[in-house]
């Protein structure tokens, strides 16, 4: 793999040259280039993510209005909040920038990606302040309450059959008011504009850099790995976990995220 330099936090970042065999898995291939991968395969990926940790701001500072300085000398936890699929820590990154008090607890099924976000938080985790730890949401969700829930490009990799029990237990592991950021590939509404969304969206990968050869592989290896829902289901997956309040705060042709507010 190549790599380069990223200037802005100092780290190296291997470029995504990975040509898939089989089916797509989370592996140390993938964990070594991972945030390379997201930025050329994600639409307006910095202002997805911008807009998760703004949304969630506007709740958490709610929150920390509630204390005083001297009161948050004593609770430096005052806030919880929850990255289900962490990967390599990149969310929680995002928000230990901008909050020095709260409690971070990420989840993710892939040990090589755990590994990344351990790697990360090293002093975090000692802490206190961060938790990372290996999870399939088949089987069981985290045992706390918090203020905060994400989702970024997750549920998508679970199967169908299993959403409705996961986004329940996010319903019931929300505070009062606490708020769902999830954000999702999905289908058209009909064959001919999933189609559309479909090659606009390789069309944007060619220009970041990836050979047809890349992309028709790990398109076949996504197959039955990503099964993506309609916006339209998604929303109704919410509503049914027990969220009044749904709405789409970001969208790109077939990547849609979603705020729900428990």
């Amino acid at each position: 793999m190549n790599s380069k330099l990223n200037k802005k936090v100092g780290v190296i970042v291997i470029k995504d040259d990975i040509l898939t065999n089989g089916k797509w898995e989370f592996d140390d291939n993938v964990a070594a280039c991972f945030e390379d991968m997201l930025s050329r395969s994600i639409p307006q990926y910095d202002i997805m993510r911008k807009s998760i940790l703004d949304l969630a701001s506007i709740r958490i500072n709610k929150i920390l209005q509630r204390y005083s300085d001297d009161d948050l000398s004593i609770c430096s936890q005052p806030f919880s909040l929850l990255d289900i699929g962490c990967s390599d820590g990149l969310q929680i990154s995002d928000f230990l920038s901008r909050y020095n008090h709260g409690h971070y607890v990420g989840i993710d099924i892939s040990e090589p990606m755990l590994r990344k976000a351990r790697e990360r938080f090293e002093y975090e985790i000692k802490t206190g302040v961060v938790s990372i730890s290996h999870m399939d949401l088949r089987k069981e969700f985290p045992r706390e309450y918090f203020d905060i829930i994400t989702s970024t490009l997750c549920i998508q990799f679970t199967p169908i059959e299993y959403r409705q029990e996961i986004l329940s237990n996010v319903y019931k592991s929300l505070n009062h008011e606490g708020i769902f950021l999830m954000v999702e590939k999905v289908l058209g509404e009909t064959s001919a504009l999933n189609n559309m969304f479909v090659e606009n969206y390789y069309n944007l990968k060619k220009t970041n850099g990836y050979t047809q050869n890349q992309i028709d592989r790990k398109k076949l290896s996504l197959e039955g790995v990503l099964v993506p829902c309609t916006n339209k289901w998604n929303v109704e997956l919410l509503h049914q976990a027990g969220f009044r309040q749904v709405d789409v705060f970001w969208r790109w042709m077939n990547f849609v995220g979603y705020i729900a507010i428990k």
